[in-house]
């Protein structure tokens, strides 16, 4: 089944807005072998959901400056869903979330956020009853979810990061990478099972060069530091834990062999990008966050973008780092082309550019 309608251009627009964080700027038609999208994972994909979890702390994400650029066609929130109306996907993402349980991390002392954050498999409990109360047979299941496209993630940079910003150390994060991955590949294949034929599970950004991160793991030995300024020891973090992830991938796709599974290479993208902003002429801006405030990275956990008094930058188009978590829109354009020719192809989707002066048609 190809789309060739709006309804399938609002769809992998938004897919690939996931994957690289922004709709491509030429105009375009995009055939996909699928017609609906479901997203699990956190503040990256979170188009409303955390702020209608119930919370007695303030949101700072539910304030201005955040949501005021774009909004999205034929695109739920799941806690902020229409009863009435009929939507092209739903978002289950909520910010802050990670994989693993809340369990995990109260056991070994590390702090959620009190706002927002609910882990992966809550994420999928909410799927599991968006279907059974949308969908009244067990074959209405079975053909919404042989026609959709799901994306796992990007979520467990928060499983790190929250230990690494609070202390624990590299040696202790690097054992929490299997059972993080792990749990990725047990809902993966609960997903399958259920009747899921597309996932993608992308692996972490390079979260050494992130301000929060920076931040909270200064260090006075230059050799920590690789040449762009990132930490190399939390790099290499991410970079080993994004192999293991490959790899089960992998081993999921040989017990699955019909279904289509790919791993999403969001790391590469997002190091290139920064990596040339480096050597750009605001290089000096290519770590430091355009709203926030404080310190090398202008980044104070304490006095996040959203809060009284944080000032945003003017010219947000010449940074990477949009909050010290998040990046910013430019950054997530520059990605896309990096990273939309494969995504393209991962997807089973064609596209072809509109001229008014050629009927040229380039596919993928």
């Amino acid at each position: 089944m190809k789309l060739a309608s709006m309804k399938g251009q609002n769809i992998i627009s938004f897919c690939l807005l996931i994957l690289v964080g922004a709709a491509s700027s030429q105009p375009q038609h995009v055939n996909c072998p699928f017609l609906y999208l479901y997203h699990f994972g956190d503040g990256f994909t979170d188009v409303g959901n955390s702020i209608y979890v119930p919370s007695r702390t303030p949101n700072p994400a539910a304030r201005l400056p955040y949501a005021t650029d774009f909004g999205l066609p034929h695109l739920a929130p799941y806690l902020n869903m229409n009863a009435s109306e009929t939507y092209d996907g739903v978002i289950f993402s909520v910010a802050r979330s990670p994989v693993l349980d809340i369990s995990f991390f109260q056991s070994r002392g590390i702090k959620i956020p009190p706002y927002a954050a609910v882990p992966l498999s809550a994420q999928v409990r909410w799927f599991k009853n968006y279907l059974t109360s949308t969908f009244r047979t067990p074959k209405e299941r079975a053909n919404r979810m042989e026609n959709s496209f799901l994306f796992l993630g990007d979520i467990e940079g928060n499983d790190i990061g929250y230990a690494l910003a609070q202390g624990k150390s590299i040696e202790e994060v690097r054992t929490y990478a299997p059972l993080i991955i792990q749990a990725q590949i047990r809902i993966a294949r609960e997903l399958i099972r259920m009747g899921a034929t597309r996932l993608i599970i992308p692996g972490n950004a390079p979260l050494g060069c992130f301000p929060y991160i920076l931040t909270a793991m200064p260090s006075k030995n230059s050799t920590d530091y690789d040449e762009l300024g990132c930490l190399k020891s939390v790099n290499d973090l991410i970079i080993s834990k994004n192999d293991y992830l490959q790899q089960a991938i992998r081993n999921l796709t040989l017990e699955f062999p019909n279904i289509i599974i790919n791993y999403g290479a969001i790391y590469d993208g997002a190091y290139e990008v920064i990596r040339d902003a480096s050597y750009g002429p605001n290089g000096e801006l290519a770590l430091v966050s355009c709203c926030g405030t404080g310190g090398n990275y202008n980044y104070d956990s304490k006095k996040f973008c959203g809060s009284p008094q944080v000032p945003v930058c003017r010219y947000p188009n010449q940074y990477i780092f949009w909050d010290g978590i998040h990046f910013t829109h430019h950054a997530y354009s520059r990605m896309e082309t990096i990273l939309i020719e494969p995504a393209l192809r991962t997807l089973g989707c064609t596209r072809y550019v509109n001229s008014t002066t050629s009927n040229l048609r380039a596919s993928v």
